[in-house]
Protein backbone atom coordinates (compact mmCIF):
# COMPACT_ATOMS: atom_id res chain seq x y z
CA UNK A 1 0.00 0.00 0.00
CA UNK A 2 1.28 3.38 -0.79
CA UNK A 3 1.96 6.40 1.21
CA UNK A 4 -0.99 8.55 -0.23
CA UNK A 5 -3.24 5.52 0.07
CA UNK A 6 -2.26 4.70 3.74
CA UNK A 7 -2.51 8.55 4.74
CA UNK A 8 -6.42 8.83 2.88
CA UNK A 9 -7.15 5.42 4.64
CA UNK A 10 -6.04 6.97 8.08
CA UNK A 11 -7.79 10.17 7.57
CA UNK A 12 -10.90 8.52 6.62
CA UNK A 13 -10.57 6.63 9.42
CA UNK A 14 -9.94 9.72 12.12
CA UNK A 15 -13.67 11.30 10.76
CA UNK A 16 -15.17 8.18 11.38
CA UNK A 17 -13.96 7.67 14.94
CA UNK A 18 -14.12 11.53 15.26
CA UNK A 19 -17.90 11.28 14.87
CA UNK A 20 -19.16 8.35 16.14
CA UNK A 21 -16.66 6.93 18.70
CA UNK A 22 -15.14 3.37 18.14
CA UNK A 23 -15.70 1.35 20.94
CA UNK A 24 -19.01 -0.22 19.45
CA UNK A 25 -17.35 -0.58 15.94
CA UNK A 26 -15.89 -4.12 15.03
CA UNK A 27 -13.27 -4.26 11.95
CA UNK A 28 -16.09 -5.58 9.87
CA UNK A 29 -17.44 -2.33 10.56
CA UNK A 30 -14.44 -0.32 9.39
CA UNK A 31 -14.18 -1.95 6.25
CA UNK A 32 -17.62 -1.90 5.55
CA UNK A 33 -17.44 2.17 6.06
CA UNK A 34 -14.28 2.71 4.79
CA UNK A 35 -14.17 0.65 1.89
CA UNK A 36 -11.83 -1.39 2.25
CA UNK A 37 -11.20 -4.95 3.29
CA UNK A 38 -10.12 -6.19 6.45
CA UNK A 39 -7.01 -7.48 5.25
CA UNK A 40 -6.29 -3.60 4.18
CA UNK A 41 -6.72 -2.63 7.26
CA UNK A 42 -4.24 -5.60 8.91
CA UNK A 43 -2.09 -4.12 6.68
CA UNK A 44 -2.11 -0.62 8.89
CA UNK A 45 -2.04 -2.07 11.98
CA UNK A 46 -2.49 -5.99 13.35
CA UNK A 47 -5.95 -5.49 15.50
CA UNK A 48 -8.90 -3.37 15.78
CA UNK A 49 -7.18 -1.68 19.48
CA UNK A 50 -3.79 -1.02 17.43
CA UNK A 51 -5.26 0.50 14.40
CA UNK A 52 -7.48 2.88 17.01
CA UNK A 53 -4.53 3.57 18.84
CA UNK A 54 -2.48 4.76 15.47
CA UNK A 55 -6.00 6.65 14.22
CA UNK A 56 -5.64 8.52 17.46
CA UNK A 57 -2.37 8.96 16.95
CA UNK A 58 -2.86 10.37 13.41
CA UNK A 59 -5.35 12.39 14.76
CA UNK A 60 -3.13 14.24 17.39
CA UNK A 61 -0.23 14.62 15.71
CA UNK A 62 -2.13 16.66 12.62
CA UNK A 63 -4.00 18.75 15.15
CA UNK A 64 -0.59 19.73 16.74
CA UNK A 65 0.56 20.90 13.64
CA UNK A 66 -1.95 23.13 12.80
CA UNK A 67 -2.04 24.22 16.33
CA UNK A 68 1.23 25.58 15.60
CA UNK A 69 0.68 26.93 12.61
CA UNK A 70 -1.66 29.05 14.06
CA UNK A 71 0.74 30.35 17.00
CA UNK A 72 1.94 34.08 15.49
CA UNK A 73 1.60 37.31 16.83
CA UNK A 74 2.69 38.77 19.89
CA UNK A 75 2.97 36.49 23.07
CA UNK A 76 -0.38 37.48 24.65
CA UNK A 77 -1.70 36.57 21.20
CA UNK A 78 0.15 33.35 20.86
CA UNK A 79 -0.96 31.96 24.02
CA UNK A 80 -4.81 32.94 23.22
CA UNK A 81 -4.42 31.13 20.00
CA UNK A 82 -2.50 28.16 20.92
CA UNK A 83 -5.74 27.29 23.65
CA UNK A 84 -8.34 28.54 20.79
CA UNK A 85 -6.86 26.32 18.05
CA UNK A 86 -6.37 23.38 20.80
CA UNK A 87 -10.34 23.82 21.29
CA UNK A 88 -11.16 23.98 17.44
CA UNK A 89 -9.43 20.64 16.55
CA UNK A 90 -11.47 19.39 19.51
CA UNK A 91 -14.38 20.57 18.40
CA UNK A 92 -14.57 18.42 15.21
CA UNK A 93 -14.67 15.25 18.07
CA UNK A 94 -18.17 13.65 19.23
CA UNK A 95 -19.12 13.35 23.13
CA UNK A 96 -18.72 9.45 22.16
CA UNK A 97 -15.04 9.66 20.81
CA UNK A 98 -13.73 11.38 24.04
CA UNK A 99 -15.80 9.00 25.67
CA UNK A 100 -14.39 5.86 24.19
CA UNK A 101 -10.82 7.25 23.88
CA UNK A 102 -11.07 7.83 27.93
CA UNK A 103 -12.18 4.41 28.39
CA UNK A 104 -9.29 2.65 26.16
CA UNK A 105 -6.28 2.88 28.24
CA UNK A 106 -3.70 3.16 24.58
CA UNK A 107 -5.94 6.09 23.16
CA UNK A 108 -5.87 7.46 26.58
CA UNK A 109 -2.46 7.27 26.79
CA UNK A 110 -1.99 9.23 23.50
CA UNK A 111 -4.19 11.82 24.68
CA UNK A 112 -2.85 12.32 28.01
CA UNK A 113 0.70 12.33 26.17
CA UNK A 114 -0.68 15.25 23.80
CA UNK A 115 -1.98 16.88 27.02
CA UNK A 116 0.94 16.94 28.67
CA UNK A 117 3.03 18.60 25.64
CA UNK A 118 0.20 20.57 25.22
CA UNK A 119 0.66 21.97 28.74
CA UNK A 120 4.48 22.50 28.55
CA UNK A 121 3.60 24.86 25.37
CA UNK A 122 1.41 27.15 27.34
CA UNK A 123 4.06 26.95 29.80
CA UNK A 124 6.55 28.19 27.28
CA UNK A 125 4.35 30.97 25.66
CA UNK A 126 3.62 32.52 29.26
CA UNK A 127 7.15 32.77 30.36
CA UNK A 128 7.75 34.48 27.02
CA UNK A 129 4.97 37.08 27.66
CA UNK A 130 6.07 37.40 30.97
CA UNK A 131 9.68 37.80 29.91
CA UNK A 132 8.59 39.91 26.66
CA UNK A 133 6.51 42.13 29.54
CA UNK A 134 3.32 41.48 27.95
CA UNK A 135 2.13 39.59 30.74
CA UNK A 136 2.10 41.09 34.35
CA UNK A 137 4.78 39.07 36.14
CA UNK A 138 3.35 35.55 37.48
CA UNK A 139 5.17 32.34 38.26
CA UNK A 140 5.19 31.31 35.07
CA UNK A 141 5.59 27.40 36.52
CA UNK A 142 2.66 27.98 38.83
CA UNK A 143 1.15 28.65 35.42
CA UNK A 144 1.79 25.85 33.49
CA UNK A 145 1.07 23.49 36.67
CA UNK A 146 -2.74 24.97 37.06
CA UNK A 147 -3.22 24.58 32.89
CA UNK A 148 -1.86 21.21 33.07
CA UNK A 149 -3.97 19.94 35.87
CA UNK A 150 -7.22 21.58 33.64
CA UNK A 151 -5.79 19.91 30.88
CA UNK A 152 -5.58 16.80 32.38
CA UNK A 153 -9.05 17.21 34.09
CA UNK A 154 -10.32 18.11 30.41
CA UNK A 155 -8.96 15.27 29.16
CA UNK A 156 -10.33 12.57 31.49
CA UNK A 157 -13.65 13.81 31.28
CA UNK A 158 -13.98 14.93 34.46
CA UNK A 159 -14.59 18.91 33.28
CA UNK A 160 -17.30 17.65 31.11
CA UNK A 161 -18.85 15.33 34.02
CA UNK A 162 -18.89 18.36 36.10
CA UNK A 163 -19.41 21.43 33.97
CA UNK A 164 -20.95 20.16 30.86
CA UNK A 165 -18.84 21.84 28.82
CA UNK A 166 -16.90 19.26 26.01
CA UNK A 167 -13.32 19.26 25.54
CA UNK A 168 -13.39 21.72 22.76
CA UNK A 169 -15.90 24.57 25.35
CA UNK A 170 -13.96 24.17 28.02
CA UNK A 171 -10.08 24.66 26.32
CA UNK A 172 -12.16 27.95 25.34
CA UNK A 173 -12.72 28.68 28.42
CA UNK A 174 -9.37 28.38 29.94
CA UNK A 175 -8.21 30.43 27.41
CA UNK A 176 -10.54 33.10 28.22
CA UNK A 177 -9.61 32.49 32.15
CA UNK A 178 -6.15 32.81 31.72
CA UNK A 179 -5.19 35.28 29.19
CA UNK A 180 -7.39 37.52 31.55
CA UNK A 181 -5.85 36.64 34.29
CA UNK A 182 -2.50 37.38 32.82
CA UNK A 183 -2.80 40.75 31.30
CA UNK A 184 -2.07 43.76 32.43
CA UNK A 185 -4.95 46.59 33.31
Amino acid sequence: MGAARRTELFDDLVTLLLDEGFAHLTLDDLAARLRCSKRTLYALAGSKEQLVRSAVVHFFRGATERVEASVTGEPAEQVGAYLRAVARELSTASAAFFDDVAAFPPAAEVYERNTRAAARRVQQLVDAGVAGGAFRPVHAGFVGDVVSAAMVRIQRREVAEGTALEDAAAYEALADLLLHGLTRR
